[in-house]
């Protein structure tokens, strides 16, 4: 999502519209499990109510990503409140937090959603379900800088599997490391940090093959993307996951899991290879026929790399959000 964010920023930028940025770099959150995402609304919230852009007047957008920036959309002093959902939100918390009731959460969802003008999400399923609730939504998928990939990659193994993202539950990895247990000969770079990392670590002792690299700068985290024969993704919750994107751009052929906007993203043994969740036997068996057949993998990056470039560039997302910028969507 911050990454999605940074580059629309940098887009609207280029095309001359003044930007003001709240986030969880400027404004004050207690950085502990459970109590970021509130602490987060809370004072963004009184941050943007307290900020009042005067002269010359109110902002004329707001646009904030995700339920726990609603808040300080809501208060912010603006003509129109936009809201991206990046999967459906309820869902992935109630996946992070299983003690909150689910009752409360989609009620305090649903109230977040009334406050805004417009609604987009980045993935279809997102768009239904929202739909179903009653709102209007327009689909508006993540997307990625072409000219800002890395032309070259590294290579630290013979065979390398490559996961970046967060090392969190709902993101599947404690499946990726018991696969990898099994399967030896190939090896695994996890890049990334996260709430399960000294879980993930402690299960992994002493299997040379599963390599924490730990959080790195884009352009890094791209090279060794880049330069790995896979990258898998085995979340048990997904919106529309810029890890993917990015490394179908870069030829780098992709295994998911079938939740989320990954069904719309991979067109399963032409674009990538979709399994099911919760199954460490699908991944190691899904790993195991890419690696046994390489004119399969040259195939799907072939493809993989056409329909990114054609769908998901910036030139193509940036132009959906200003059409909701300045057109009617209320």
């Amino acid at each position: 999502m911050a990454q999605h964010v940074r580059s629309l920023i940098k887009g609207l930028l280029k095309r001359g519209f003044r930007i003001d940025l709240l986030s969880c770099e400027n404004t004050f959150h207690l950085p502990f499990k459970g109590v970021r995402n509130f602490s987060f609304s809370l004072s963004s919230s009184f941050k943007t109510f307290l900020h009042v852009p005067y002269p010359p007047g109110p902002y004329d957008v707001v646009h904030a990503h995700n339920i726990p920036s609603a808040l300080a959309m809501k208060t912010a002093w603006a003509e129109k409140r936009i809201l991206t959902l990046h999967g459906v939100f309820s869902e992935q918390v109630e996946e992070l937090h299983r003690w909150l009731p689910s009752l409360i959460l989609e009620k305090l969802e649903v109230k977040a959603l009334s406050w805004a003008d417009a609604i987009t999400a980045v993935s279809e399923e997102a768009v239904r379900h929202y739909k179903r609730l009653g709102f209007t939504v327009h689909r508006v998928p993540n997307a990625i800088d072409l000219q800002s990939l890395p032309s070259r990659g590294v290579k630290m193994h013979e065979r390398q599997v490559v996961y970046v993202g967060r090392l969190s539950r709902e993101k599947g990895v404690d499946l990726l490391v018991e696969a990898f247990k099994k399967i030896p000969s190939i090896h695994l770079l996890l890049i990334g940090e996260g709430p399960e990392e000294s879980k993930l670590k402690k299960a992994a002792k002493g299997y040379n093959n599963i390599h924490f690299l730990g959080p790195l700068p884009r352009e890094k985290a791209l090279t060794y993307v880049k330069g790995s024969d896979l990258l898998v993704q085995p979340s048990r919750k997904e919106g529309l996951s810029t890890a993917l994107l990015e490394a179908m751009a870069m030829g780098t052929p992709v295994i998911a899991t079938r939740v989320g906007g990954n069904i719309e993203l991979i067109e399963h043994g032409k674009t990538g290879l979709l399994i099911e969740p919760e199954s460490v036997t699908d991944i190691i068996d899904a790993i195991s026929m890419a690696f046994s057949r390489p004119e399969l993998l040259k195939m799907l990056s072939a493809k993989a790399k056409v329909k990114i470039a054609s769908e998901y560039s910036w030139e193509v997302v940036l132009e959906a959000y200003i059409n909701l910028y300045l057109g009617g969507a209320h």
